[in-house]
Order: structure tokens, then C-alpha cells, then sequence
């Protein structure tokens, strides 16, 4: 749920960043898991972001770097996934989860939000996690059921294998992205609405010059 935190420099805001681990199973919904709020619903939560996900294999690199022991859930995700690293997954991938029935796809990649940079007291990490691309990814609900930790995930679907979340991630942060890979990756069916916004707010402006 979220709740009032306050920041290295007494800065009161909302948030409902801090995840806690949970065992036995959680419904999944069509737009969060249950007990899942978001205190900013502009930027968060809905039927393309029912799952906030991140890879358990950045999180060496992360401890290291920052200095801090970062629990998994360190980064506001629901799922801490092992083997799906932005490299090998794509937009638009369907994965079964368990046993359950429970189907989600990959929507977009995630963004990160000064929320990090607030958490941890780390003003460049969004930044940085632009700059090495792992930034975690969104999953909507297709079938919804209950979730449980150690279920496992399994790739179903793939309807575009060509375009894995690295690609993805470098082409949106790059300082002149290309414009006909731009219009490329807005094309696909199972991007999400806001990154398709995106991505035709920077063709308009490549456009203007």
C-alpha cells in the first residue's frame, strides 16, 4: 500500500515502492496483484503495467556499485525473475507462470522514475540504469490466477524477435535515435500505449529538425 516515506534531505512523498516479500499464493488481476496499490496512477499501475518486474541477475552489479544491500524487490518490482534479463526477453513475449493458467506479456520496457533515485538516495540511478539498459519491464494480464514465488516461467509466444528490451532500451535513450527504427518499434502490436506516445513525440520532433 502506499505511505508517506521521507527522503535523505527530509523530503515528504507517497509511495508504495517498498515491496515485502510474500509466500504462499497472490491474485493476479487485470491491473496489479492483489494487495498492489500505486500512489501516482498517471505513471503507474493499469492494464499494461499489472506486473512491475525485474531481473535477480542485475543485482550483484547493483550492491556492488551503490554500496547497498539491496534486497530483492529493491527496485519497486512485483516479480524478481531469474534468467529473464532485458537481452532475452522481448516486447511483446507471452509467458505461462505456474501451474495456474495465469498468461502475461511483455508491454515495455520499464522507466525509471526519481521514486529510485528517492529510495535509495542515489540521485543518478534512473540515469544509470538508462545508460546500461537494465531497467526492468512491465507485463499485462492476459489470463489472470494466482502467482507464487518459485513458480516458473515460461515463454509461450513470441511476436517479435527482433526487437529484445536492450534494443528497445538503447534505440528510446539514444541522443538521436534513428527514425525509421523509431517508427519500427512503434509499429508492433504489443507495445503499450503510453510507449507508443513516446516514440511518436520523439518522430515529431526528429521530424522538426
Amino acid at each position: 500500500m502506499p505511505r508517506e516515506m521521507v527522503t535523505a534531505t527530509g523530503r515528504v512523498w507517497k509511495s508504495a515502492i517498498e515491496k515485502a516479500a510474500l509466500e504462499g499464493p497472490v491474485a493476479l488481476g487485470a491491473e496489479n496483484l492483489a494487495g498492489d496499490y500505486q500512489a501516482n496512477r498517471k505513471y503507474h499501475g493499469g492494464p499494461d503495467k499489472a506486473l512491475c518486474t525485474y531481473a535477480s541477475e542485475h543485482y550483484p552489479d547493483w550492491r556492488e556499485r551503490l554500496g547497498l544491500d539491496m534486497p530483492f524487490g529493491a527496485f519497486g518490482e512485483n516479480l524478481t525473475l531469474e534468467g529473464l534479463t532485458e537481452d532475452r526477453v522481448c516486447v511483446g513475449d507471452v509467458f505461462a507462470i505456474g501451474d495456474g493458467g495465469v498468461r502475461v506479456q511483455v508491454s515495455q520496457p520499464r522507466q525509471p522514475c526519481a521514486n529510485l533515485s528517492k529510495r535509495w538516495n542515489r540521485p543518478r540511478l534512473p540515469r544509470w540504469m538508462e545508460e546500461n539498459g537494465h531497467t526492468g519491464f512491465y507485463l499485462r494480464a492476459l489470463r489472470t490466477g494466482d502467482l507464487a514465488a518459485g513458480d516458473a516461467v515460461t515463454l509461450v509466444e513470441r511476436p517479435h524477435p527482433g526487437w529484445n528490451l536492450l534494443r528497445a532500451n538503447e534505440l528510446v535513450y539514444a541522443a538521436a535515435p534513428d527514425r525509421e527504427e523509431l517508427a519500427a518499434l512503434r509499429g508492433l502490436a504489443a507495445l503499450s500505449a503510453e510507449w507508443k506516445r513516446i516514440l511518436g513525440r520523439k518522430l515529431t520532433r526528429s521530424a522538426a529538425g
